[in-house]
């Protein structure tokens, strides 16, 4: 459980600070552009973090349950 990350950025000329809240959203590579482009449409600021991490591996069962869910 994620509870308030706290942030400082740099931003317009000036150094930011904010409680952000976390979300981690788990799927394929296939589905990013559409999950970026409903996180920008939903998220209140101009540019919100959006990464993505590869998976190189883990739990067989688990990947094999999350690609079955996101097909």
């Amino acid at each position: 459980l994620f509870r308030s990350v706290s942030s400082q950025y740099w931003w317009q000329g000036k150094i930011e600070k904010a409680d952000e809240v976390m979300l981690v959203v788990k799927t394929r590579a296939v589905f990013l552009d559409e999950l970026i482009a409903l996180v920008k449409q939903n998220h209140p600021y101009t540019v919100p973090e959006i990464i993505a991490l590869p998976i190189i591996g883990g739990n067989p069962d688990y990947l094999a349950w999350l690609d079955s869910e996101t097909k």
